[in-house]
C-alpha cells in the first residue's frame, strides 16, 4: 500500500495554473461528497482523498470502550501527543500540482540542503522559445521567495540587476535572457532556522507564471556500520527470551551447537528462580522476575554487536534444513529488507496490516489480514508482507529504531510489526525452516503465558492511546 506521506505526487491537470498544499487530515467521505462542487479545489480534494488507503473498520474493535480512564482527559492528552508526533515526523506531505506549459524550469521534486548551510538551487532556467512568449523583451524579470531561509546570487558583478540579496525575496532582471539564466544558475538557498528534519517551499515566478517546489532541510546523519567479518559467526547472533523453560532452552541450545558450534547466543531470562545457563559463547542475562516478553527482547537486542540477529523462541529446535546462511544471502542481496521471516514446523505465518489514519479527532483504523503485498521478485515462495512468524532474521539497526514495547508482557508479536508499519521492509520465505519442540503442559508457566481478559482489555486500551487508533481487528 502506498500512502501520501511517502511520496510527493506530481500531477498535471490540463492548463490549471495552480498549486495545492495539503494541510492536515482529509475530510470524511460524507463531508467531501457534500462539498463536491464544480471548482478546481474540490477536484483536488477528491483526488487527494483517493490517494489514501481505503480500509474498512467493519467488525473491528472500537477501542474507546477498553479505556478505563476518565475519557475527556485521556482524549485531550492523546490529541496533544498526536499533534507533537505529526510535527516530529512531518506526516502530512505537501502535494504540488505543477502548471502546464510553464516557461519556468525548476527542480520539481525538490532538493536537499543541510540546515543553516548555503546550497545552490539546481536547474533554475527561464525558457521562452516555443512557448508563445516573445523571445525579445526590453527586460526579463523573475522573482523567488521562501519562508524559512534567505536567497542570494553568488559572485555578483557590478551592473547585475538583483534585488533582495540575502533576504527571503529575490528579484532578478536582465535585458539578456542568457545573462538572466546565468544569474539563475548561481542562486543559493540558506535556511535560517535550525532543524534536523523539516522543509521549505520556494516560489518561482515570471509574469503570470508561477511554480512552487520543496526544499528538504535535513541534517546529514553519521553512518553506523557493522563489520560482517568473514563467516556466519561474525554476521549473526542468535537471541531468545526464556521463562521457566530451562529444559526446552537446553534442547534449543544443543540443537544450535550441532550446526553452529561457535555462533553467539544471547538469552534474556526473567524466570522466577533463575538457573545457570552456561556454555561456549553464550551470554545469559538475568532480569527481574516476570518482566515479560518484549522487555526480554529489548534486553537481548541491546547487547547485539552483529549486523543481523536471528530470533528464536526458547522451545524451537534447529533441523538439518535450518540454514542461517540462506537468510543472510537473501538479506545481503536485498539491502532494503529489514526483517526476513521463515517457517516454524512448516507454518509460514505472515500477514499484512491495513492502516488508515482516519479522522484527526478520533484516530485510525487497523486490520490484520492473512495476505501479502506482492511476491518478492527473484525468490520463489517469498512474499513482501508486514509481519512474519516468530522466527526471523533482522537487521540490528533497523529493529533498534522500532524497539519492543515493554508494556506488553504476556502475549505480544503482531504489536512489534504494528509499530514497524512504514519503518520496516518485511518479507517471508518458504523453506527457511526451524522445528518446534513438542509442547508439554506446565501449570506454573501456563498461568503466566495465557492472557487473561483483563490483559486483553489493557492491551486494547494501550493501542488506543499509543498508536492513535479508534478501531483495531487482529
Amino acid at each position: 500500500m502506498m500512502s501520501t506521506q511517502q511520496l510527493f505526487f506530481l500531477i498535471c491537470l490540463g492548463s490549471l495554473g495552480i498549486y495545492f498544499i495539503q494541510s492536515g487530515m482529509f475530510e470524511s467521505k460524507k463531508s467531501t461528497l457534500a462539498h463536491c462542487l464544480s471548482t478546481e479545489q474540490s477536484k483536488i480534494s477528491i483526488l487527494t482523498k483517493l490517494l489514501r488507503p481505503n480500509v474498512s473498520c467493519q467488525g473491528a474493535e472500537h477501542l474507546k470502550k477498553f479505556v478505563p480512564y476518565e475519557m475527556d482527559n485521556i482524549l485531550e492528552r492523546r490529541a496533544n501527543e498526536y499533534k507533537q508526533y505529526q510535527l516530529r515526523r512531518k506526516t502530512n506531505a505537501d502535494i504540488i500540482i505543477a502548471p502546464a506549459n510553464s516557461p519556468l524550469q525548476y527542480p520539481i521534486t525538490g532538493f536537499r540542503v543541510a540546515p543553516l548551510k548555503k546550497s545552490l538551487i539546481p536547474g533554475l532556467v527561464l525558457q521562452t522559445q516555443g512557448r508563445g512568449l516573445t523571445n525579445k523583451r526590453e527586460v526579463y524579470k523573475v522573482s523567488l521567495s521562501v519562508k524559512s531561509g534567505v536567497l542570494s546570487v553568488e559572485d555578483l558583478l557590478d551592473g547585475d540587476q538583483v534585488e533582495g540579496q540575502g533576504q527571503s525575496e529575490l528579484t532578478i532582471s536582465s535585458s539578456n535572457l542568457t545573462q538572466l539564466n546565468d544569474l539563475l544558475s548561481r542562486v543559493t538557498y540558506t535556511s535560517t532556522i535550525y532543524h534536523i528534519r523539516t522543509s521549505d517551499l520556494v516560489s518561482f515566478t515570471f509574469g503570470d507564471h508561477k511554480a512552487i517546489f520543496p526544499v528538504m532541510i535535513r541534517r546529514p546523519s553519521v553512518p553506523v556500520l557493522y563489520d560482517p567479518g568473514k563467516d556466519i559467526n561474525s554476521q549473526v547472533t542468535i537471541i531468545t527470551k526464556t521463562f521457566l523453560r530451562y529444559k526446552e532452552l537446553g534442547v534449543l541450545i544443543q540443537s544450535i551447537r550441532k550446526f553452529y558450534p561457535k555462533i553467539k547466543i544471547i538469552v534474556a531470562d526473567d524466570s522466577l528462580k533463575p538457573e545457570n545457563v552456561s556454555g561456549n559463547n553464550i551470554e545469559h542475562y538475568i532480569m527481574p522476575p516476570a518482566q515479560g516478553w518484549f522487555a526480554g527482547r529489548n534486553l537481548a537486542v541491546s547487547q547485539l554487536t552483529t549486523k543481523y540477529f536471528l530470533w528464536v523462541d526458547d522451545d524451537f529446535e534447529f533441523l538439518n534444513e535450518t540454514r542461517i546462511e540462506r537468510f543472510v544471502e537473501i538479506m545481503e542481496a536485498l539491502p532494503e529488507l529489514d526483517v526476513l521471516g521463515g517457517e516454524v514446523s512448516g507454518d509460514q505465518f505472515y500477514f499484512v496490516l491495513e492502516y488508515d489514519e482516519g479522522d484527526e479527532n478520533d484516530g485510525g483504523c487497523l486490520r490484520r489480514i492473512r495476505e501479502f503485498h506482492q511476491p518478492l521478485p527473484g525468490y520463489d515462495g517469498c512474499f513482501l508482507v508486514d509481519g512474519v512468524v516468530n522466527y526471523f532474521l533482522a537487521r540490528t539497526d533497523a529493529v533498534r529504531r522500532v524497539g519492543f514495547d515493554p508494556f506488553l508482557k504476556r502475549v505480544a508479536h503482531t504489536e512489534f510489526f504494528i509499530d514497524g508499519v512504514g519503518k520496516l521492509m518485511v518479507a517471508s520465505c518458504k523453506g527457511l525452516s526451524v522445528g518446534h519442540q513438542t509442547h508439554r503442559a506446565e501449570d506454573e508457566y501456563d498461568s503466566y503465558r495465557n492472557q487473561r481478559k483483563s490483559d486483553e482489555r489493557r492491551k486494547l486500551a494501550h493501542h488506543f492511546f499509543k498508536n492513535y487508533l479508534n478501531y483495531i481487528e487482529y
